[in-house]
């Protein structure tokens, strides 16, 4: 089994383990299918033999993208190694990062022609130590997210729980402790509100699960209110 599932029209994902500080994070790589061709990866998972062959059975990978310079980019080597055409995109301060990868370009703010019938991107340029690109898939109304807010709740391993209801994270749509202490208001209040005027009911954040609907709302929730 390779893992990948169908959840949207040309849109699957595929969860993966991931331990953050010791705790359970896990992680979602997401795969769209582009109407020119080729497969749009983001924030990929490792490549084992059973992923690469699902992959295969979707078409041809053409682009992996990394939303953020911490968030996704950990297996691109394998993904470059793998497919000798593929293009690397790096999200806000990666390619600094990454010195060892060759990049084909920088995620901007606006979509490249190439993806943009499918997905439509913008900025969050609120965290000022860790900025990202975030992405809408239009056919499936999916938000997909790299660390702007995360989801932690009753499918949780019990640690995961225990840290979420700490950070005041558990059961909602919303960033970590951490990111929100660096988080500049006004910066992210404004770039959310242009992703909030996307139409968008489902969101994938970079890790917990997947948020099915209602997501606008609750990510709107979470801007209205306090840190």
């Amino acid at each position: 089994m390779s893992g990948l599932r169908e959840i949207g029209d040309g849109l699957w994902v595929h969860e993966a383990p991931l331990r953050f500080l010791g705790v359970e994070a896990g992680r979602i790589m997401n795969v769209v299918r582009l109407a020119a061709g080729g497969l749009f990866v983001h924030s990929p998972a490792p490549l084992d033999d059973a992923l690469r062959a699902g992959l295969a059975a979707l078409g041809e990978v053409r682009f992996v993208a990394a939303p953020n310079k911490l968030h996704g980019h950990r297996w691109m080597e394998q993904y470059s190694a793998a497919y000798p055409g593929v293009e690397l995109l790096a999200g806000p301060g990666l390619r600094r990062r990454r010195k060892d990868l060759s990049f084909a370009a920088d995620l901007r703010d606006e979509p490249d022609p190439r993806w943009a019938g499918e997905l439509d991107q913008a900025p969050f340029r609120g965290n000022v130590l860790m900025p990202e690109i975030e992405f809408l898939h239009r056919a499936s109304r999916t938000l997909i997210l790299g660390d702007l807010a995360m989801n932690f709740g009753a499918d949780s391993p019990p640690a995961t729980r225990a840290v979420a209801r700490l950070g005041r994270m558990y059961g909602r749509l919303r960033p970590t402790p951490l990111a929100r202490a660096v988080i500049r208001r006004s910066t992210g209040r404004r770039d959310v509100e242009r992703i909030l005027d996307w139409d968008f009911d489902r969101v994938i954040p970079g890790h917990g699960a997947i948020w099915e609907s209602g997501g606008r709302e609750a990510l709107r929730r979470e801007w209205s209110r306090g840190r």
